[in-house]
């Protein structure tokens, strides 16, 4: 926060009315409840029948539950929608968007103005079909594909305990409660993040369970019968069941989630479509507009007499003030940072902002690139990943690593990095087990928290465990960074269930990922960089379990890998007729291969690519001097083909997979699979004729 905002502040609390703090305290009455809460049924009801599409059931049924949520217990400012220590509300329903943007607009979020929920999931509008973070204010985090959101939270939690180990109670204090349905807790994700978070006893985590036992398909029987408290309480959590049309239920079941020294479940038996006197109850509220009759029918029986989109103006200024409740909360929040020392405000207000400390950051590559050039390392590149940690997490202490229970082989964690745990959550390595979905998009919600830069590790073909967080990191924009290791056959023995083959072109397939395969420790160093200083979307490090040669020698402080590719060795003695384009581990092989090249008066020059994003973004007169003019253009990597024509034409020859792997020793395998300078070499010398 900036100083003027400080002083503004400070004047805003002295005008600020008194309003109840959160809790049991100042809460509404019965008689105001009911009219508040079919504010967002009605609300639901008439942007799902404008759109004449959309998803009634889940905002009528959860209306009770919210209204009690955001009236008594979520600590927010209507405001202030990005106030750092406000409770955060995940709705990992995300079908039930409706419910959120009702919300927003009841409470007076700024931008929620009533035009936008008359254009509910039109083209532009502030109300698309599920939440999207960063394209609506007061909304957390994109959620839709079910599960995420339940598994964003608990990074969120996660951040929340760490921040607060580091700064205090008094800095940060906050709780995150999730909305989940039972599609959330019937994905094999949210067993990955209940038991993460039950692990690390996440007390400030409440789920509330949306328990109306209907599905698409009908009734949820058709397909589950797990008893979710007992499935909770396994993992470690409190739960328990109430009704969910009872406010005085709610609220009891909340202040005890409060005072919880584990993370809480709140089974909240509900009515799906509730007040639609022939719909609710059934999968005829769920996914589709309830129709002109039941629209009215359902006014009738929930007393609303309230034309379309109009809310009383009595029960407008009730949801207002409860908008407003939060504000003398934020307003002593920010005399409190007020009154930090500066090196700590100034320090704490840099990671909030997810911003870098340039000087020192490019002090310490400029320092790992010198030792490199001093004593060169021929190693793997997942070693020269640790190798580049070590210096980059002593100037980055929001780096936060981990790491699928593959920490001995993705090199993740420092010398100096502690393990975090249920009893020392400053700890800034994460132990996530083998639960790669729940880590990534955990990771998600560490990053959409704010004040973390999160990473972890686990082996490229695990990638597809990872994919759907990946790209919703990517939708979000979101800096989160996976190290992932044994990128090739070249991790040999383990065999193609573990030599990931189609991967590097599936992920790069992923707008907005950036996917970096550094040739050498140099480039290692240097793709690290670039992962962290691109704040608006996921990098994968794709790196390997075998040493290479470095092949960057001496020292140049310009990050040649900014460019996507670069001509790492120049044709000697003539006008190159051959381009040898490669990644990672093959850039060796390519360098190989213009030698034997040479001794066959074939000049050939070596183009190393460790970021295909980058350089495709870059200038077109910038990329065509990079892919040059060569008569024959060859490009090398132990992957399938696909997306290389973009650098090397149709016309160009692939070295690289065309089918699985195998289980072998890796030299023997790049020469089972003709990946190597020979092959190389004599592609190009049959091409030339």
């Amino acid at each position: 926060m900036m100083p003027e905002r400080l002083l503004a502040a400070s004047a805003e609390l002295a005008q600020a009315p008194h309003f109840p703090a959160a809790g049991g305290v100042g809460a509404i009455s019965g008689a105001e409840h009911q009219p508040m809460a079919n504010a967002i049924r009605a609300l639901a009801m008439d942007a799902v029948e404008e759109a004449k599409c959309g998803h009634p059931g889940l905002p009528m049924g959860a209306a009770d539950i919210a209204t009690v949520l955001f009236t008594r217990f979520l600590k927010f400012d209507a405001a202030d929608p990005a106030w750092p220590d406000r409770d955060r509300f995940v709705l990992s329903a995300g079908h039930g968007s409706m419910l959120l943007y009702a919300l927003l607009h009841l409470l007076g979020y700024e931008k929620m103005k009533l035009g936008e929920i008359k254009r509910f999931r039109q083209l532009g509008s502030l109300t698309p079909g599920h939440p999207e973070y960063g394209h609506t204010p007061g909304v957390e985090t994109t959620t839709g594909p079910l599960g995420q959101g339940l598994a964003n939270a608990v990074g969120m939690a996660i951040a929340e305990r760490h921040l607060a180990a580091l700064y205090g109670n008094d800095i940060v204090d906050h709780r995150t409660y999730v909305l989940a349905s039972d599609g959330d807790l019937m994905e094999g994700i949210s067993q990955e993040a209940i038991a993460l978070a039950g692990h690390l006893k996440l007390s400030k985590l409440v789920v509330l369970f949306d328990d109306n036992g209907i599905s698409i398909d009908g009734p949820l029987m058709l397909a589950d019968s797990v008893d979710q408290v007992r499935r909770f309480e396994a993992a470690g959590w409190a739960a328990r069941r109430i009704d969910g049309h009872d406010p005085a239920a709610i609220a009891a079941a909340l202040e005890a989630a409060k005072e919880s020294e584990r993370p809480s479940l709140i089974a909240c038996r509900t009515t799906i479509g509730f007040g639609a006197p022939n719909k609710a109850g059934s999968e005829k509220s769920h996914g589709s507009p309830l129709g002109g009759e039941e629209v009215a029918a359902a006014r009738q029986e929930l007393g609303w007499s309230a034309p379309p989109f109009e809310i009383p103006p009595q029960i407008r200024d009730a949801w207002r003030a409860a908008g407003e409740r939060g504000r003398p909360m934020r307003l002593a929040w920010v005399e409190r940072i007020a009154a930090l020392d500066a090196q700590t405000r100034v320090e704490l207000e840099r990671r909030l902002r997810g911003e870098l400390p340039q000087a020192k950051l490019a002090a310490a590559v400029r320092a790992v690139k010198e030792k490199l050039a001093e004593a060169p390392q021929d190693i793997a590149t997942r070693a020269a990943s640790q190798f580049a940690l070590e210096s980059l997490t002593t100037v980055l202490p929001e780096m936060v690593g981990g790491s699928a229970d593959l920490t001995g082989s993705n090199n993740t964690r420092t010398k100096s990095m502690k393990a975090m745990s249920a009893a020392d959550y400053s700890g800034r390595f994460i132990h996530y087990g083998v639960r790669e979905h729940g880590m990534a998009a955990a990771m998600n919600g560490m990053a959409l928290h704010g004040g973390i830069i999160p990473y972890a590790g686990t082996f490229l073909v695990f990638s597809d465990y990872c994919r759907p967080a990946i790209r919703l990191a990517a939708l979000m924009r979101q800096r989160v960074i996976h190290v992932m290791t044994h990128d090739s056959i070249g991790l040999g023995e383990d065999g193609p269930t573990h030599q990931p083959v189609e991967h590097l072109a599936a992920l790069r397939a992923i707008p907005n990922l950036r996917v970096f395969r550094p040739c050498d420790t140099v480039e290692t160093i240097e793709c690290w960089q670039l992962a962290l200083e691109a704040p608006g979307g996921p990098s994968v490090l794709a790196l390997t379990r075998q040493n290479v040669p470095q092949l960057r020698q001496g020292f140049a402080a310009e990050n040649r890998c900014a460019f996507g590719a670069y001509e790492l060795s120049g044709a000697e003695g003539g006008a190159a007729a051959v381009s040898l384009f490669a990644s990672g581990s093959e850039v060796a092989i390519a360098v190989g291969a213009q030698r034997l090249l040479a001794e066959c008066n074939v000049f050939a020059r070596v183009v190393s690519v460790p970021c295909f994003e980058l350089l495709l973004a870059a200038p077109a007169a910038q990329r065509a001097a990079v892919i040059g003019n060569a008569k024959l253009k060859i490009a090398v990597e132990a992957g399938v083909r696909q997306g290389w024509d973009a650098i090397i034409g149709a016309e160009g020859i692939f070295i690289g997979m065309t089918g699985f792997g195998a289980s072998a020793p890796y030299k023997e395998l790049y020469r089972h699979f003709g990946i190597t300078p020979e092959k190389v070499a004599e592609a190009a010398l049959g091409r030339l004729g």
